[in-house]
């Protein structure tokens, strides 16, 4: 199956030269998952932040139940709105898999907390994956350094990028993922860590 677009919707030519190099990465960090994880049709999966198709649309033969906070009517399976941090509507270790893929850095930080414990208690293991905000570019506008920037500076310099529209994104380090999520190893892009990545196997 092919890799799905990583900026269909973002704007202005960032996305198109950055597209080529996201859609490799994404799926060097799928065989990766496959790798660690090993998930086969027995497996249950939640997608926590699956968007419009999220990790049916590198595995579609899973069982993964799509969550996100907005309804999603073409969501190819088993869906439900809701917001983690409030609590998902499932038992505990219902799951065999939380999967949660560049979604963490959009929940204020003073909520992950609950995030991740709510996380934890519906699935018997994690997949999470966060950017890293040590990369020089900031992953969603596409622009250098916009993550170190205070909001005050980085709300107009936000709008020179591929996502236009204003979010108050606070990406991770590693410390911070790992107190959520344990142990967290590094996605390299040339000499630089892209992004973190936690697991922990049910």
């Amino acid at each position: 199956m092919a890799t799905p677009d990583v900026y269909p919707t973002a704007r202005g030519p960032l996305p198109r030269l950055a597209e080529p190099f996201a859609k490799r990465a994404r799926a060097r960090r799928h065989a990766r998952f496959v790798e660690l994880v090993a998930p086969g049709p027995q497996m249950r999966i939640l997608d926590v932040g699956c968007g419009g198709l999220g990790l049916r649309g590198l595995a579609p033969a899973l069982d993964i139940t799509g969550v996100d906070l907005v309804a999603r009517p073409g969501y190819p399976g088993p869906f439900v709105v809701a917001d983690a941090v409030a609590g998902l509507p499932f038992a505990d270790a219902e799951f065999d898999l939380a999967y949660c893929n560049s979604v963490i850095e959009h929940v204020e930080p003073a909520r992950r907390e609950a995030f991740a414990a709510e996380l934890r208690r519906v699935a018997r293991g994690w997949y999470v994956q966060t950017p890293a905000r040590s990369f020089p570019i900031e992953p969603h506008s596409l622009l250098p350094g916009a993550q170190w920037l205070p909001a005050l500076l980085r709300r107009p310099y936000w709008r020179l990028g591929a996502q236009g529209d204003w979010e108050d994104l606070s990406l991770l380090g590693r410390g911070e993922l790992e107190s959520l999520f344990g142990p967290a190893a590094p996605e390299r892009f040339g000499p630089f860590t892209k992004s973190w990545v936690c697991v922990r196997l049910p």
